[in-house]
C-alpha cells in the first residue's frame, strides 16, 4: 500500500470539494482499510502539507526555476517535500516511493526531490527570513489584517501557534456517575489549570465511549460557565450542534429545570442527540430550529432565564486545530459574517426574560466577529447591558481562541 498515492488522493479531493481534510481522511481510513502506523502516517502527512502548504509552494518555485505544474503534479512535490524537509523521513524512502506515484512526471518528481535532498540545509535555513505569510503558511491577507489588528509582535506569535501541533484534551462528564474514579484509573491524564480538563498522552477511546468524559479544548467551557445556569432554571442553546456546550449547561444545572437544545443544520442534529444521549444530559431536549428564519420556534412563546449563543463564525481561533480553516477562509466573507451573527442575537433576544443574561460567543479572534457586534447590539437595545466579556489568544492563554460576552436584560 503506497501511502504516499493515498496522501495525493486525498489532497486532490480536498483541493476539490468543500470537505474537511479529517473527514476525508477517515473515510480513506476505512476504504483502505489501513492498519494504526499506516493511518498515522497518511494523517502526518496530509495534515502537514496543508499546514505548510505556502512554504512548501514557495521552494517548488524554487527547486523548478517558477515552471508551471499541472495540480496533481504540483501536490505530488508537495507530498514529497513534506517527507524530506518536515518529517524527517529518510531520503530513499521519501524519494524512491513519492516518484513512484508520479507516472509521466517521474523524472521531474526525481530531479526536484533530489536536489530538495542536497540542499536540504539552504532551504530551511531561509525559514526565518521569509514574509509571515509563507514562513507559517497563513494567508496573506489575513497575516494583514491580524498586523492591523494587534501588530507585528503578536501576529507572529500567532502564526507560530497555528503552526503548532494541537494537543488532545478531554473534560470529564460529572454527568456520570463515577466518572472521577474511573478516569482516575487512566494514564497518562494530566490535568489542566481549567477546572475539569485533562490533556490526554493517548486518546481515552473507550472513556470516551462510555460517556465518561468528552473531546474538547478548556476554551469551550468559557462561554457556558459565564452563562452560569442554576438548577431549575429554563435554559436555551440556540446553537447547539456538536453539543460540548450544551452538555457543560446540563451538567451546571445538575440535571434539574429545562434546556432546549437548538441547531439550523438538520444533519448535524442526529449528532448532537448522539452526544447529550452519551454523556447523559437528559434534560436537553433537541430541535430543528434556525434562528434566522421566519418559522415559529419549537418551544412556542416560552422565555428564556439564559440564553446561550455559540454562532456560526470564521473559525479564526482555532486554526492550529483546524489546520485547513485557513485556506477556506477570504477576506469578504467577515462582513456578512457579522451580519449573520448579529442576525441570531437579534432573534434570540426576543426569547430572554426580563433580568435574563444571554451569552454571546464564538471561536474567533476577529473584532468584526466579537467586540464591534456586541457594540452594535447593545447601541441598538438599551435595555440591555454588558456585563463581562473576555477574548482568550491563543499564544498567551494557552487554549484555542475564544470570546465571550454576557448580556443582562434590565428587570
Amino acid at each position: 500500500m503506497n501511502i504516499r498515492r493515498l496522501s495525493v488522493e486525498v489532497l486532490e479531493s480536498w483541493q476539490k470539494t468543500p470537505r474537511f481534510a479529517i473527514d476525508l481522511l477517515d473515510d480513506k481510513v476505512r476504504q483502505a482499510t489501513l492498519s494504526g502506523p499506516n493511518a498515522a502516517f497518511l494523517h502526518d502527512i496530509v495534515l502537514n502539507t496543508l499546514r505548510q502548504l505556502s512554504l512548501l509552494d514557495h521552494w517548488i518555485d524554487q527547486l523548478t526555476n517558477g515552471k508551471h505544474l499541472d495540480h496533481r503534479t504540483r501536490w505530488i512535490l508537495r507530498v514529497g517535500l513534506i517527507q524530506l524537509l518536515i518529517l524527517g523521513v529518510p531520503s530513499h524512502a521519501a524519494v524512491n516511493e513519492t516518484v513512484a506515484v508520479a507516472g509521466r512526471a517521474s523524472a521531474l518528481v526525481n530531479a526536484v526531490l533530489r536536489r530538495a535532498d542536497r540542499e536540504r540545509e539552504k532551504l530551511l535555513a531561509q525559514i526565518p527570513t521569509l514574509p509571515l505569510a509563507i514562513a507559517y503558511s497563513q494567508p496573506e491577507f489575513l497575516v494583514r489584517r491580524w498586523i492591523k489588528i494587534m501588530g507585528k509582535e503578536m501576529t507572529e506569535a500567532l502564526c507560530q501557534w497555528n503552526q503548532s501541533i494541537a494537543p488532545t484534551f478531554v473534560r470529564i462528564n460529572r454527568l456520570h456517575e463515577g466518572a472521577d474514579e474511573r478516569l482516575a484509573q487512566i494514564p497518562g491524564l494530566t490535568p489542566h489549570n481549567e477546572e475539569d480538563f485533562f490533556e490526554c498522552a493517548n486518546t481515552p477511546r473507550e472513556a470516551l465511549k462510555q460517556g465518561l468524559c468528552y473531546a474538547q479544548d478548556p476554551s469551550t467551557a468559557m462561554a457556558p460557565r459565564m452563562l452560569a445556569p442554576l438548577p431549575g432554571e429554563t435554559v436555551l442553546d440556540a446553537c447547539a450542534a456538536p453539543g460540548g456546550k450544551t452538555a457543560i449547561l446540563a451538567q451546571l444545572m445538575c440535571g434539574q429545570g429545562k434546556l432546549f437544545a437548538c441547531d439550523s443544520s438538520s444533519t448535524r442534529l442526529p449528532r448532537l442527540r448522539e452526544n447529550l444521549t452519551r454523556l447523559h444530559a437528559h434534560i436537553a431536549q433537541v430541535h430543528l430550529h434556525d434562528f434566522l428564519s421566519d418559522s415559529p420556534p419549537p418551544f412556542g412563546d416560552l422565555l428564556f432565564d439564559r440564553i446561550l449563543l455559540d454562532v456560526p463564525c470564521s473559525n479564526t481561533g482555532v486554526m492550529r486545530r483546524r489546520i485547513d480553516v485557513r485556506w477556506r477562509l477570504n477576506e469578504p466573507e467577515f462582513a456578512p459574517l457579522a451580519q449573520t451573527q448579529r442576525g441570531i442575537v437579534e432573534s434570540a433576544l426576543r426569547y430572554l426574560k426580563p433580568g435574563g443574561s444571554l451569552v454571546y460567543s464564538t471561536c474567533s479572534i476577529d473584532p468584526e466577529e466579537n467586540q464591534q457586534v456586541v457594540k452594535a447590539v447593545l447601541a441598538a437595545h438599551p435595555e440591555l447591558e454588558l456585563a463581562e466579556s473576555r477574548l482568550l489568544f491563543p499564544p498567551k492563554d494557552q487554549t484555542d481562541g475564544a470570546y465571550a460576552a454576557r448580556l443582562v436584560r434590565k428587570a
